[in-house]
């Protein structure tokens, strides 16, 4: 078991250092990021890591303690590596929308921010493309001195 945690773990490696050196500003996994021999994901971000960036995932287990008990188990994790944004997120596809979302109040307004919200300013830091999102699916937080007009249409 251990040699396979290994060699899976040397993939993930190797195929986010691919996806960065190719280009690509973000750069989402899923999965992967629980307490089982299995999960190496995190360690795998980690050591081609150039930054940490923790508050990616704190936001996101703090989210997913709004649902489930079980969000202390998570080790997601977000790192910086060049000019990119790598983001681990969590497996099941309600959790990644939650986390990516935030927490919403009754009437529908933002309870909790998502973590998207600040994807596209430190992508922005990081001197990459200038991300934009749809406000009625993610609102993008930027200081008023990062936001760039839109062209019209």
């Amino acid at each position: 078991m251990i040699d396979r945690v290994r060699v899976d773990q040397a993939g993930i490696s190797a195929t986010l250092i691919e996806l960065v050196d190719a280009g690509c500003s973000l750069v989402l996994t899923t999965g992967g990021t629980g307490p089982a021999l299995r999960d190496v994901t995190p360690e795998a971000t980690l050591a081609v890591a150039d930054k940490e960036m923790p508050g990616f995932g704190e936001q996101m287990r703090q989210i997913s303690l709004a649902f489930v008990p079980t969000a202390i188990l998570s080790r997601q994790v977000a790192v910086i590596r060049g000019n990119s944004l790598i983001i681990n997120l969590p497996g099941q596809p309600k959790a990644i929308a939650e986390t990516l979302e935030g927490l919403k109040n009754a009437d529908g307004t933002q309870k909790v921010n998502g973590i998207f919200a600040a994807v596209p300013y430190c992508i922005d830091l990081l001197k990459g493309p200038y991300l934009e999102t749809h406000d009625a699916a993610c609102k993008a937080f930027r200081p008023k001195s990062a936001i760039r007009a839109t062209p019209a249409t």
